[in-house]
């Protein structure tokens, strides 16, 4: 699939959205956190894992749960709900980590479950309103409508990106 990237300008109808992601046709990995339904980009998506307890690391910051050993990849985990200022959820057999490529760094998020994957077309995106919210609005892309739901989708790589530990060198 070839993306289209559209400037603000180019987007017509959309002219809050954020500038670099909006394409014609884009597949969203469809999850839950709480009662609310989010998406990422399909393309950023490794793999979809249950979850299972990291390694935690002293004084890591409360969304930074810990580390996994993946094939011998040392991979970060965040909890989504606290990076967006939510509760802390209990953990039981629905919850997930969904496993995502963010630049070159590969990154766990633990969400609540993974619903679908859904195609949207550009008509089907509306623009993110002007709210007193936690999260920054550059890190939202965009909302989706499919027929009654909506899904709230983020822009991943810049809502992780503080989050994000350094990489560890090995003397």
């Amino acid at each position: 699939m070839s993306a289209n990237l559209h400037t603000p300008s180019s987007l017509g109808s959309i002219p809050d959205a954020a500038p670099t992601v909006l394409t014609d046709l884009r597949e969203f990995l469809a999850f839950k956190i709480g009662n609310e339904e989010y998406g990422v980009d399909i393309l950023r998506v490794q793999e979809i894992r249950s979850y299972e307890k990291p390694t935690t690391i002293a004084n890591a910051a409360a969304d930074l749960k810990g580390v996994v050993n993946l094939r011998g990849v040392i991979v970060p985990i965040i909890d989504l709900r606290l990076k967006l200022g939510l509760p802390e959820a209990r953990y039981d057999h629905l919850t997930v980590v969904i496993v995502l490529n963010i630049g070159q760094r590969v990154v766990g998020v633990v969400v609540d479950g993974v619903s679908d994957v859904l195609t949207l077309e550009r008509e089907q995106l509306r623009p993110v309103p002007a709210l007193d919210m936690d999260v920054d609005r550059d890190h939202l892309l965009a909302i989706g409508s499919v027929d009654d739901r909506m899904l709230i989708l983020l822009d991943i790589e810049k809502l992780l990106a503080p989050s994000l530990p350094s990489p560890l060198t090995v003397q």
